[in-house]
């Protein structure tokens, strides 16, 4: 287990991967990643936060992917493989726009690149290529080998879902699934080569960042997709029909933003079978994805102590109803196995005693959002000065508008009530936002990259309920002049970093005068 970074006083930046600069549509671990991670640096941060790294599913959504282990294809760089020689230079060449993913082409054409790949690594037979990828295989086949099969069979029954695949096939019988490993076997050694290329290219990634004083934050969503390897290889673990189909589904009620709540569709857990072998399918959960991350954001983590039910026949989500969840059992299992957990809780929307309770009990830290604090009075939670230490505290995160956006959007008393709070204008509105989050006694501030370069809304990742999300990337040249060391001097400031980075001029001795 990693050091528990949430043990010190930090600061850092919310940027998914996909929105760096580079070629081929997206942005992926390649050297624009490290050239963020050398960013960070010079900026005094200490932590990346990115979105969850699995597979996008419906509406490009990474939160609705088709693993909770592996990861997202999309991620896997070009330029290592253009080394080694299993794909030609002219794969680099950049033939899509610079700031917008167009998913609709990036997506084939990336998965033929690294299709081409997979051929040239075999072309080219070299014996340390094959037995590094064997091994890795070997040590992650606690679900890369589901995964792989999951693919392989989903690539030739598309569009199919799972539970209308042969039945042989749905209900994973022994002698049909032998016949698909061995009808399948090149496609399937191709996603098991995915995966591989994905883990081993962001274990580098890491390694860079962690030697430079960077931890990197993950995400982790409470629930997965019905259409996914886990639900397909262990439909015991989840409240489905005799089908295969979900019964009742996951979703929130109606609140003040939307009459009709919302309809996430996912599968519920079937909790009391994970209860039966002490939620080992969490733990292995949690301990991969803190392979991949030094902390781990855990996504909806009320859904924990009650979450809301709707049956899978409803439209939307009012005729919903509160249901338990597994509470602190989960997560004393969850420590038992792995021991201290770095992890924050997402504890926005309705929270209750109950909720808090927990959190409390798992000696998590939960979250505030600036933009969320100025539609009160000064008793908000959400006001820094209101803050517990155990607080991660984000100017917005992927949900929100930046910044910008939400002040300009924001009425007029949220926008009064802001300026007169943070001592500022529309003009420097993003970097007071900044600022405020640094200064607070919250032990961890993370920005959004568009609230510290003070973007507008046009920038903004992702609105919920809405299509067309998720495709926005920056661009070097966005930069304002010595951003970077704006960032590091109030980090340094504030006690979120290298205090070096904070170079004092010297005062004059003396007392001063009154009146001057």
């Amino acid at each position: 287990m990693t050091e528990n970074i949430l043990n010190s006083r930090t600061s850092g930046v919310l940027l998914h991967p996909t929105s760096l600069p580079g070629p081929n549509g997206a942005g992926d671990f390649g050297p624009g990643a490290y050239h963020f991670v050398d960013w960070l640096s010079t900026a005094n941060q200490t932590l990346w936060q990115t979105l969850p790294l699995g597979p996008i599913g419906p509406g490009n959504s990474p939160y609705m992917g088709s693993s909770a282990f592996a990861g997202n294809p999309l991620l896997v760089a070009f330029e290592p493989m253009v080394e080694k020689g299993w794909l030609p230079q002219a794969a680099l060449a950049n033939h899509f726009p610079a700031h917008r993913i167009e998913f609709e082409h990036v997506v084939p054409w990336r998965i033929a690149r690294l299709r081409e790949a997979y051929a040239g690594m075999k072309a080219a037979a070299r014996p340390q290529d094959a037995e590094a990828l064997s091994a890795w295989v070997a040590e992650e086949a606690g679900w890369v080998e589901d995964y792989a099969l999951f693919m392989a069979i989903d690539a030739a029954y598309a569009p199919s879902l799972w539970p209308e695949w042969p039945e042989g096939l749905a209900r994973r019988q022994p002698k049909a699934l032998k016949a698909a490993r061995e009808t399948h076997k090149d496609e399937i050694a191709f996603w098991q080569f995915v995966q591989w290329q994905f883990g081993t290219q962001w274990a580098a990634l890491k390694a860079y960042a962690n030697a430079r004083g960077v931890k990197l934050v993950g995400d982790l969503p409470i629930f997965i997709a019905h259409h996914s390897a886990d639900c397909w290889s262990r439909p015991d673990l989840y409240d489905l029909d005799d089908k295969g189909n979900p019964r009742v589904i996951a979703g929130v009620p109606p609140d003040y933003f939307s009459a009709t709540g919302q309809r996430w569709g996912n599968p519920l857990y079937n909790w009391a079978a994970m209860k039966k072998d002490k939620y080992a399918w969490w733990a292995s959960r949690v301990r991969r994805q803190l392979q991949l991350a030094d902390v781990i954001r855990i996504d909806h983590f009320r859904g924990f102590c009650a979450y809301w039910e709707i049956p899978a026949d409803e439209p939307t989500a009012v005729n919903g109803k509160w249901v338990p969840g597994p509470g602190a059992a989960l997560f004393d299992a969850i420590r038992q196995a792995l021991g201290a957990l770095p992890i924050i809780a997402e504890d926005l929307g309705v929270i209750t005693e109950e909720v808090e309770a927990l959190r409390h009990h798992a000696g998590l830290p939960g979250m505030r959002i600036l933009q969320f604090a100025f539609d009160g009075d000064a008793t908000h939670p959400y006001l820094p000065h209101n803050y517990p230490r155990d607080t991660v505290v984000y100017s917005g995160t992927h949900d929100n508008d930046t910044a910008r956006g939400w002040w300009h959007t924001a009425t007029a008393r949220e926008r009064a009530y802001a300026a007169e709070y943070l001592a500022t204008s529309d003009a420097d509105a993003p970097w007071a936002m900044v600022s405020a989050c640094a200064r607070s006694v919250a032990n961890h501030a993370i920005f959004q990259l568009q609230d510290v370069l003070g973007l507008d809304g046009y920038h903004r990742m992702n609105t919920p309920g809405t299509t067309g999300c998720w495709t926005w990337r920056f661009d070097w040249a966005w930069f304002p002049e010595g951003v970077a060391t704006r960032l590091a001097r109030l980090t340094a400031a504030t006690g979120r970093g290298r205090f070096e980075a904070l170079p004092l001029p010297a005062y004059p001795e003396g007392k001063i005068k009154p009146g001057t």
